[in-house]
């Protein structure tokens, strides 16, 4: 490993006048007015002054980073930018590694949840497994990115790097929202370790030949419209994000209080108020509002991406309430190494926070099945 490349020890620690600050803003802020119709038009003003009235009486910042801390994390140098990661190994006799993404306007805290689900082992589950969960160039403690170029595939060029670097010759990659788009892509450029990958959304919408619905199920077509809803009526963060963050930068950069209520835009009520405040405000702390709408930016202006469908073996984990649903027929287009396909009547677009119990077991029953490269073999269910 070359000089400056290796793993440098990080722990979370947020100076004081950081805190005394947020809660100084938070005690200024001025509301919006009440619009006509607001639960129509976008994050409802009393859900916004009731989460900003516990985030300033009740919340407890040192709790949620002292949980952080609890698992050993690291900084490593990689392509220009310093990515900061979770690194989790386990004590089982026998272990495979898992790199774990997270989407927006999420964090590492997604995965807390369910790491310690994923590296105990015990005699009926097989095997134990190391667990990587790093924060996404640009978000959080990754910081925010100095330069062009940081689409999806060139964050999968990353993560493969982190992995061998950390000795692992094959591993499983899992991602939710924007982290399956990635460990999709780390499947495509890594596919000599990659052994499978595991997603919670394919984000195979229908092509403009609307004739392949024609096919799809009274079912299929119903979760169709569920998302093709969401988009239409809430998809507006999408559009700003990818055509002026540096604009949206500027709002969410002085008010925590807009940064919540923007990323309460894919929060729903069956997450803990707990697990919305402390994502937002690693998004506050390391002020990277800006840097993690570039993503979606950078996609169609740094493309690079290879023609055809993915091939690694593919396991999706598809949950009820989840405003992104995933149809089998539309994925099969997009993903021809599908293998497993569950389908469970509850969790929603945070499964791991949500259900972490039957997320971390989708996972490891896929894994132990295609733990190596090739592995064959296919399966679908609806399960409760």
């Amino acid at each position: 490993m070359k000089a400056g490349a290796e793993p440098r020890p990080y722990r979370v620690s947020v100076d004081q006048s950081e805190l005394d600050e947020l809660a100084q803003r938070l005690r200024r802020t001025r509301f919006s007015a009440d619009l006509p119709a607001a639960h129509d038009c976008g994050v409802p003003l009393d859900r916004v002054r009731a989460l900003v009235d516990y985030w300033r009486h009740s919340y407890d910042w040192r709790h949620h980073e002292a949980a952080l801390n609890a698992y050993p994390q690291s900084l490593m140098r990689i392509d220009g930018i310093d990515v900061h990661y979770l690194h989790v190994r386990s004590a089982a006799p026998e272990t495979f590694p898992l790199i774990l993404t997270h989407g927006w306007p999420m964090s590492v805290v997604e995965y807390l949840d369910v790491i310690d689900l994923l590296t105990s082992h015990r005699s009926d589950q097989g095997t134990g497994f190391d667990v990587v969960v790093p924060s996404i160039p640009g978000f959080g403690f990754s910081g925010p990115i100095r330069e062009p170029g940081w689409n999806r595939q060139r964050i999968a060029r990353a993560w493969a790097e982190l992995m061998h670097r950390l000795g692992y010759r094959t591993y499983g990659a899992h991602g939710n929202d924007v982290g399956g788009m990635i460990s999709l892509e780390l499947g495509r450029v890594d596919p000599e370790h990659v052994t499978a990958v595991h997603v919670t959304q394919t984000f195979s919408l229908p092509s403009a030949d609307r004739r392949e619905l024609a096919g799809l199920s009274a079912s299929d077509l119903a979760r169709l419209e569920r998302s093709e809803r969401f988009l239409r009526k809430s998809g507006a963060y999408l559009a700003l994000q990818s055509t002026q963050p540096q604009t949206l930068a500027h709002a969410l950069s002085d008010t925590p209080a807009g940064q919540l209520a923007w990323n309460l835009q894919l929060f729903d009520e069956t997450v803990s108020d707990d697990y919305i405040l402390t994502n937002t405000m690693i998004y506050w702390l390391t002020n990277t509002a800006g840097s993690s709408a570039l993503t979606g930016y950078f996609e169609p202006r740094h493309a690079d991406q290879p023609e055809g469908p993915t091939t690694v073996p593919l396991g999706v984990a598809v949950f009820d309430s989840d405003m992104f649903q995933s149809l089998r027929p539309l994925a099969e287009r997009d993903h021809a190494g599908i293998v497993s396909w569950n389908s469970y009547r509850t969790g929603g677009h945070h499964p791991a926070h949500q259900v972490p119990s039957i997320l971390a077991e989708d996972m490891r029953r896929f894994f132990n099945a295609h733990r190596d490269t090739g592995s064959t073999g296919s399966s679908s269910s609806l399960a409760t």
